[in-house]
């Protein structure tokens, strides 16, 4: 387990968008991986919720993850598709995207993901999203 969380967690801190975003990796585990993300006036958009496009990279990059859990050494991971829905807007004093493997084949892993806003004890899913991710040889 503690090989997975440093193959997961060095390609993290090599991204930086993630860095730029603020996000953090806390949650690493086989087939599922957790990002936070704290509201910034920086990562607003017009109407003041956190943008789609913030909430969106944070997400993909924990099905990605979530992916690379499950990658045969040696290889990496990249995403090839995603379809993301927004449920309701992005108001909250954290957010968490939970990445999930649901089905990791050969060349292709199948993810699920959702945002989960939290204020105080309670939660709220902002967005889910199903996306596709290749391993991708010789690169990890």
């Amino acid at each position: 387990m503690a090989d997975l969380h440093e193959r997961v967690s060095t390609s993290f801190s090599a991204q930086g968008l993630m860095t730029t975003l603020g996000a953090q990796l806390v949650r690493v585990a086989p087939g599922e991986v957790r990002i936070a993300l704290l509201p910034r006036p920086e990562l607003s958009q017009q109407h003041g919720y956190i943008h789609a496009g913030a909430l969106t990279s944070v997400l993909d990059s924990a099905c990605g993850y979530a992916a690379l859990t499950v990658a045969p050494a040696g290889c990496d991971v990249l995403t090839v598709e995603f379809k993301i829905n927004f449920v309701r807007p992005a108001v909250a004093d954290r957010f968490v995207a939970v990445g999930k493997v649901t089905k990791a084949g050969k060349t292709l892993t199948v993810c699920q993901g959702e945002v989960v806003g939290e204020r105080g004890s309670h939660q709220d899913i902002i967005a889910v999203m199903q996306a596709t991710i290749i391993n991708v040889a010789g690169t990890a």
